[in-house]
């Protein structure tokens, strides 16, 4: 496939170093960099982003994600090897990614366990990670970033 334009940021004057001005907030938050790569991979997953999916996966991989748990992210609620952690945010991240699948998009329930888990900066951060990957995955499916362009 090829992409529309080669990378959205680059068009864009001052978008790239907000973006990294973003990702830097978002590191010093004390969320652990597995939950948030998780939670990438994950939530590109139901974009269907595949550039996205794709640098996520090889992301995750480089920094010693196992095969199993990979393979078992698509169905991590069904799935073994999750710590509680893991599942509140990747629930989080599924209910404010999927908002018009049900009239309250993210119940008290789904946020009450990420909020067991996580502290308000952490969970500050957990939001704004989702919102960011939710940016580039509608992002890169509108440019048709071809995978492997990175």
């Amino acid at each position: 496939m090829t992409g529309r334009l080669e990378h959205f940021t680059r068009a864009l004057p001052g978008f790239g170093e907000a973006v990294g001005s973003m990702i830097g907030t978002i590191q010093a938050t004390g969320l652990s960099d597995g939950i948030r790569e998780l939670v990438h991979l994950r939530v590109s997953q139901i974009n269907g982003c595949a550039f996205c999916v794709d640098s996520g996966t090889k992301t995750v991989r480089k920094n010693g994600e196992s095969e199993d748990r990979l393979a078992m992210l698509v169905v991590w609620r069904e799935a073994p090897g999750f710590t509680d952690a893991e599942r509140a945010a990747l629930g989080l991240a599924e209910a404010a990614t999927r908002i018009s699948d049900r009239l309250e998009a993210v119940s008290d329930e789904v946020w009450d366990e990420a909020a067991r888990h996580f502290d308000e900066t952490a969970l500050a951060g957990l939001v704004a990670q989702i919102a960011l990957t939710n940016l580039f995955n509608h992002a890169n499916v509108a440019i048709r970033r071809p995978v492997g362009a990175w």
